[in-house]
């Protein structure tokens, strides 16, 4: 190798630098391009065979070294069809070949792209802005995984989306352990609780027998007498300051009315009967003509520690007013409403329309959900817990609610309008349920007149607590159904699970299909085609499906290009093209050296 050697070495120097600076230009053009790979450029020695002591530096190539598996910068988008792989991978995609009534004829073959600009056109297929239309696997609506392995071109058509029946209701809530019902009074035991007896058909679950009547109790304020002392059985209803008496002193022709019987209060050392009390007689006389009146026959009402406690006996509830102002003065503020424990007739499991106020009173709201039938139809399902036991009320007794939910809005009379569930909830001392229920079924759930069917309710493990709660309510928390009307298709988003979800008029959001990103052993000997797109070769192998990396919505890859390497690059480029252009001048130097000495 001589001068007319260097010449053609430097000729390949200055063929390959310009190579390179073509990759450059191509970078720095693509720098703005989605998902763009830059191409950096590898140059290779020429070395001839020669023997040891005759090596020589030998001329050069150039090849493109490509970065496929290097990954631009994630960008968020406002696109919600727009997406972008966090990884490894490229989508799957296909080119039409042809066009026939403006629908695309497809070869195929698929290409492969980390191009993600892809938005939903006229015909329901989701194609990049290269004109690429992407693949995926649709999803099975029934069971909400992948239907197949195997890629396909998607299309989503604007059809309706046939309605669902309900067959699940989810429901998680905590009941407060002393529900704030419209009866309840803390000063009277039980009330908080639904009282069968208070109903013309026991709403409690089908069957059950509920206990005979058995005395209840109110316990009154502590009160002082004029003398200062808590006041006691012996101390009378009126009298002077500093006495033994009440507060505030009955006054001739006062009354307190005892289940609608009065009891007139007469002049010191006056009538004393059933109906008449002396201003100057005693608590306990007053109390004896109130348990009579009662027909309390057994224990008999007192006074504790300076309250008045009342008993209704067994005969009949006991219901006390007065107009006097020292009625205040026994520590009772009128009316008085003392119910009976127990009582009532055998449960049948329903609320009829006269006992519907009643059961109102005495339950309290546990949420309400829109459920569906067959066709689609809405039927909103109300939903009321009454606390039927309390373990407050001692041995035997525990903490028991019954669900209920309504049949008819409208009822009358004997129309059904609340079923219970026929269940009884009940709840151990650290508010869990104690046994665990973790569903029931609805049968034959009917709403209104729109049958549902059987239904099932679940409330899993955990889901129905009772903890003490301020409000003295129901806190729902979850209240869910699997129902929904029929609904047309309005748009498509890319979730971050790498999934197409379909937005229907009717409010519901369904996973459509799965995007299929495909993996290569060898990604950077795919071939480049127009458009960011990849061809398989047959190095890089065939396509690999369920090992990319994770797909963002709403996201755009950018290019991996680096402006700033690549002025650098430009530079030494420029500068390497130069040096070879000094080469061929001082080659040409010594040939006209040469060609001098042959004249």
């Amino acid at each position: 190798m001589g001068i007319f050697g260097a010449l053609t070495t430097s000729v390949a120097g200055l063929r390959s630098n310009s190579y390179a600076l073509e990759n450059i230009s191509g970078n720095i053009a693509n720098s703005q391009t989605t998902a763009f790979k830059r191409i950096d450029t590898s140059f290779l020695d020429l070395i001839p065979q020669t023997g040891n002591d005759a090596q020589l530096a030998g001329s050069v190539t150039s090849e493109s070294r490509l970065t496929n598996t290097i990954q631009g910068s994630v960008q968020s988008a406002s696109v919600s069809t727009y997406m972008a792989i966090n990884g490894d991978g490229y989508f799957a995609v296909q080119k039409p070949g042809s066009f026939s009534d403006n629908s695309p004829i497809f070869t195929g073959v698929n290409n492969y792209t980390r191009r993600g600009d892809f938005s939903l056109d006229k015909n329901g297929y989701l194609v990049n802005g290269a004109g690429y239309y992407l693949e995926g696997v649709a999803i099975d609506p029934t069971t909400g995984n992948p239907a197949g392995s195997t890629p396909g071109i998607l299309k989503f058509q604007n059809d309706f989306l046939p309605s669902q029946a309900t067959t699940k209701i989810s429901y998680r809530a905590n009941l407060a352990s002393y529900p704030l019902t419209t009866k309840h009074d803390t000063s009277v035991p039980g009330s908080e609780l639904l009282r069968p007896a208070d109903f013309g058909t026991n709403p409690q679950v089908n069957g059950t027998t509920p206990p005979p009547f058995s005395d209840n109790t109110k316990t009154g304020l502590q009160m002082n007498s004029k003398a200062g002392t808590a006041i006691t059985g012996a101390t009378t209803l009126s009298g002077a300051a500093a006495s033994n008496s009440i507060g505030v002193n009955f006054a001739v022709g006062d009354t307190i009315v005892v289940n609608g019987t009065s009891i007139t209060f007469t002049a010191s050392g006056g009538t004393d009967d059933g109906t008449h009390i002396p201003v100057d007689s005693t608590i306990t006389n007053l109390l004896g003509k109130i348990d009579a009146l009662s027909g309390n026959t057994g224990t008999a009402s007192t006074v504790t520690s300076g309250a008045i406690v009342l008993h209704t006996g067994t005969a009949a509830d006991l219901n006390i007013t007065s107009t006097s102002a020292a009625f205040s003065s026994l520590g009772l503020t009128s009316p008085v409403n003392v119910i009976r424990n127990g009582g009532g007739s055998t449960g049948t499991g329903t609320v009829v329309g006269s006992d519907v106020q009643t059961f109102l009173d005495e339950s309290v709201s546990g949420g309400a959900t829109t459920a569906y039938d067959g066709n689609g139809a809405p039927v909103n399902i109300q939903f009321r817990w009454a606390k039927t036991d309390s373990a407050t009320l001692g041995v035997g007794h525990s903490d028991t609610w019954n669900l209920f939910y309504q049949t008819n809005p409208s009822a009358t009379g004997s129309q059904v309008a609340w079923q219970n569930v026929n269940t009884n909830f009940s709840f151990a001392a650290n508010g869990q349920m104690s046994p665990t229920i973790g569903q029931i079924t609805l049968s034959g759930l009917t709403v209104a007149g729109v049958s549902l069917g059987n239904v099932t309710m679940s409330f899993g493990t955990g889901g129905l607590t009772q903890f003490s709660d301020t409000n003295g309510n129901v806190q729902v928390n979850q209240l869910q159904q699997d129902g929904y009307a029929a609904g047309q298709l309005v748009s498509v988003s890319v979730s971050n699970e790498g999934r197409v979800v379909g937005a229907y008029s009717n409010g519901r959001n369904i996973d459509l299909a799965e995007v299929s990103v495909a993996t290569f052993n060898g990604a950077n000997f795919l071939k480049r085609i127009d458009g960011g797109a990849f061809e398989v070769t047959n190095e890089s192998g065939e396509p690999l499906y369920g090992k990319g990396g994770s797909i963002s919505g709403s996201s755009l890859e950018a290019s991996n290009t680096d402006i700033a390497d690549e002025f650098t690059k430009l530079i030494v480029t420029q500068q390497a093209y130069s040096a070879n252009t000094k080469v061929i001048t001082t080659a040409n130097t010594m040939v006209q050296d040469l060609l001098n000495v042959m004249r």
